[in-house]
């Protein structure tokens, strides 16, 4: 950790900037908050930033989510997390309240101008991630062969578990082959100063939680409990985060009848027309709930049921986190799951990122030149995001 935020106010008004601009899913919100927080605020080096990526492509829950809440945590504790927690998913989450309530509608938003926009705009995103991260971590050859046959592997196998065991294998690969001070230099803790004990307390509580919301809701007829219990599960037990969860959540909520079918794919159509974390579709579900909690008490009742798990996972594993990684031995396996993590993003660069917007020839240009107002004239993502919606709406 290179500065720290000078106060709680501006780190939540930053995430809350990043909460209305970052558009493009998961992958994309990590190429926004490397720009922010690795190449503007210089609060992480790439390394360090690389080390938060892994650690929760490891863990159950929305890792784009997760990033933020750690960095926001490592720069001041709690408050900052939670901070940084609320500013980048409530702009979305209340938005899908909003169209819960029908007060919005998004109309056919997926697939619109300013939709295209939007994505064309993560697409520069993340290039210029992909290309910062690999320029700092990649610097050797067996580094650069690391990341490219990563990235192979993910696009030939596109499964979360491969994903978890391609870096596995990095870490392995790393160890056993990495040994010079360039190869391994510069992946240095960020707080050693965190508590093992509130860590532990921490985990301790999130096993609690999972086991005992169920065994609570098995044993009483609360609804408010089984909301809770299938919302913490939900976002306990699932790998990969975003997309992955949809099928969790609609056996959670549609076959018990809570939720229909059709107003479940309403809500999702609209989660994709909104910036922000793709969990936040937790919100639209709970204010759509057929019984008590709903409205806006359901819906953030339920947000914050989904997201409880990754906040004490998180703060549960990073001081240990910290400890393991200034070890020489895991410096040279986190030396290979940093190249690694430079291979996921180049897979998911291609996919969904880039099929997903690219669908013609007038948005290939479209992605060039927004790349070349992001990483030559060095235009705030936020700006960009704004100026691409507005030329999405006008050009396509």
């Amino acid at each position: 950790m290179n500065k720290k935020c000078t106060s709680l106010s501006s780190l939540f008004l930053i995430y809350l900037r990043l909460g209305f601009t970052s558009f493009g899913g998961p992958v994309a919100h990590l190429g926004y908050f490397r720009d922010e927080f690795v190449t503007r605020k210089k609060w992480l080096t790439d390394e360090a930033y690389a080390d938060l990526v892994a650690l929760c492509q490891f863990l159950p829950g929305p890792a784009s989510s997760q990033v933020s809440y750690a960095i926001g945590y490592l720069q001041r504790g709690w408050w900052g997390g939670i901070l940084a927690w609320c500013g980048f998913t409530l702009p979305s989450a209340f938005a899908l309240i909003l169209f819960a309530y029908g007060l919005a509608s998004f109309g056919d938003a997926a697939n619109s101008g300013w939709v295209l926009g939007l994505k064309l705009a993560a697409v520069a995103v993340v290039a210029k991630a992909v290309w910062g991260m690999g320029i700092k971590l990649c610097n050797t050859k067996t580094k650069i062969t690391f990341a490219f046959l990563a990235a192979a592997v993910v696009l030939l196998f596109p499964t979360v578990w491969t994903q978890i065991g391609v870096i596995v294998l990095g870490a392995i690969g790393g160890w056993l082959l990495f040994s010079t001070a360039s190869e391994i230099n510069g992946t240095g803790g960020t707080n050693p100063s965190l508590s093992r004990k509130k860590g532990a307390l921490c985990l301790a509580l999130f096993a609690v939680l999972l086991v005992g919301f169920w065994l609570a809701a098995s044993l009483t007829q609360s609804r408010a409990v089984g909301y809770f219990d299938a919302f913490y599960r939900s976002g306990s037990l699932v790998f990969g985060g975003g997309h992955v969860v949809l099928p969790l959540l609609e056996e959670a909520v549609v076959r018990p009848g809570w939720v229909d079918q059709s107003t479940f794919l309403a809500g999702y159509g609209a989660a994709q027309a909104v910036p922000g974390p793709l969990f936040t579709f937790s919100a639209f579900l709970g204010a759509s709930l057929n019984e008590s909690p709903t409205g806006w008490l359901g819906g953030l009742f339920c947000l914050i049921a989904i997201y409880i798990p990754s906040i004490l996972l998180v703060t549960g594993l990073l001081p240990f986190w910290e400890r393991i990684r200034g070890n020489r031995g895991a410096k040279r396996a986190l030396a290979g799951t940093n190249a690694t993590v430079v291979g996921l993003l180049i897979a998911a660069f291609y996919n969904p990122v880039w099929i997903s917007a690219v669908v013609s020839t007038e948005a290939v240009a479209f992605a060039v030149i927004a790349f070349l107002f992001l990483q030559i004239w060095k235009l705030p993502p936020w700006a960009l995001v704004i100026a691409s919606g507005f030329a999405g709406w006008v050009i396509f």
